[in-house]
């Protein structure tokens, strides 16, 4: 059985909510309005009737881009809520990360929603991490997700530019600023950066260059998660970090899990044991 760290699925009590709101971001229908960005129509056959067959777990995450983790909190909070309320409510095997309100952080509101059976915190990637709401991590010992965040569409340039651009760029930054920055001040805090942390791992050597740290030091409670690469990028990844910190997610429904293509013991860790360790489970024997 599967873990499956990364999905999406818009539940009938966020959908609602977003239709309820007349400022970016909200629904006309089906038809997303975001700031800086053209209309989205989205498919509601996405978030319906998901195949979670062959899955032990299906974590699903707020949709980051969305911006709403930056709203002021009167704004911010009934979207947080309603995404709570309907994540809470999926049928296994699902999970959820939650999300909170990076406008005015609430240290109290995450412990509590965190109490309620969460599997950690997902943070965007251009959020400054706030020192409060990792100690509650830490406290609870459950882990962190960042995943790309909100990035405005440049004019003239196709459909997949935010993917490969603005959520790739933000991932590296987010991966180098958690080591020299977040890193000393919560040693114990396990992290997962979404998309293998946009490929930052690979740039090691001139990071050293520049006289950062010295290669060799992985950092066993840091996690990379593999949503939209393969094989080749994945045993990049594994060449410069080892197969223990790599973690199986499909960023579905806008992409699929990928197989490693490393052989049956490396997919074993990637898929199971991994996502186990990184979610502070233990592993079941058969």
């Amino acid at each position: 059985m599967i873990i499956d760290i990364h999905q999406h699925l818009w539940t009938g009590t966020f959908v609602e909510a977003l239709r309820d709101r007349t400022a970016p971001p909200y629904l006309d229908g089906w038809t997303l309005i975001l700031d800086g960005e053209p209309p989205y129509e989205v498919d509601p056959a996405d978030h319906a009737n998901r195949d979670v067959s062959g899955l032990e777990l299906a974590l699903v995450s707020l949709s980051s881009p969305l911006g709403i983790e930056f709203l002021p909190p009167e704004e911010a909070w009934p979207l947080l809520d309603a995404y709570h309320e309907g994540a809470l409510g999926l049928p296994e095997p699902f999970g959820a990360w939650a999300s909170t309100c990076h406008s005015e952080p609430d240290p109290e509101r995450l412990a509590k929603d965190l109490d309620r059976g969460f599997a950690g915190l997902q943070i965007p990637a251009t959020a400054v991490p706030d020192d409060r709401l990792l100690d509650v991590l830490t406290e609870r010992d459950l882990p962190l997700f960042v995943h790309p965040g909100p990035a405005a569409a440049t004019p003239g340039t196709p459909s997949w530019w935010p993917a490969l651009v603005p959520y790739v760029q933000q991932m590296h930054a987010s991966w180098h600023y958690f080591h020299a920055v977040v890193r000393p001040r919560h040693p114990r805090l396990r992290v997962c950066f979404a998309l293998l942390a946009g490929l930052a791992p690979l740039h090691s050597e001139r990071l050293i260059a520049r006289g950062g740290t010295s290669r060799g030091l992985v950092d066993p409670g840091c996690f990379v998660e593999t949503s939209s690469y393969g094989p080749r990028a994945i045993d990049a990844i594994v060449r410069e970090l080892g197969v223990d910190v790599v973690v199986n997610g499909s960023d579905a429904p806008y992409a699929t899990a990928p197989d490693p293509g490393l052989g049956e013991a490396a997919a074993h860790a990637i898929r199971v044991t991994n996502p186990r360790r990184l979610l502070g489970r233990k592993e079941t024997r058969t």
